[in-house]
């Protein structure tokens, strides 16, 4: 009987273990792996004339584990460069700078493709905690990062529109 008794008690703390594991996890999306990513080029075009300003070559985050780790394992983005996260439904989003070599421009985006908020994010300094990094918000379904002043150096502002290769933009409305 007693070794009964140690097989079922080391079976629930082993599924203890198990769960609270799960748990960790499901709460820090970072610690999944994020595969590889897709890429597409997004087109940002003028909200009164249709002129083309812009054609970013983007990864796509689209699921937790890679919108979490986002671009904080690149060293450097080319002038042309960027993230495309991709959330579910259009809505309040908020990005930090974590663990991040570089600053960026964050480019919030409905599910309209209208840029709706453009922030100018500098890299924190080193060793800022989570709680402490500055939190950038913006409404939006979609969040465009690339390299700082980029939006300035291409003319790009709220109100203009935004459209992604195969997936969504003015030329599938």
């Amino acid at each position: 009987m007693p070794a009964r008794r140690t097989i079922v008690t080391l079976a629930l703390a082993g599924a203890v273990l198990l769960a609270a594991g799960i748990v960790v996890v499901a709460s820090s999306p970072g610690l999944l792996p994020t595969g590889e990513y897709e890429r597409t080029t997004v087109t940002v075009t003028d909200e009164a004339t249709g002129e083309t300003l812009a054609a970013v070559n983007a990864r796509i985050a689209d699921t937790p584990p890679k919108r979490y780790t986002g671009l904080s394992d690149t060293d450097s983005l080319g002038s042309d460069e960027g993230m495309l996260f991709v959330h579910d439904t259009e809505e309040r989003q908020a990005y930090v700078m974590r663990e991040m070599a570089f600053p960026l421009d964050i480019v919030f985006v409905g599910a309209d493709g209208t840029i709706t908020r453009i922030h100018h994010a500098e890299r924190p300094p080193e060793g800022t905690a989570n709680t402490e990094l500055t939190r950038y918000t913006g409404r939006a379904q979609y969040v465009l990062e690339v390299p700082y002043n980029y939006t300035v150096d291409h003319g790009i502002d709220a109100g203009d529109r935004v459209a992604v290769a195969g997936r969504w933009g003015p030329e599938d409305a």
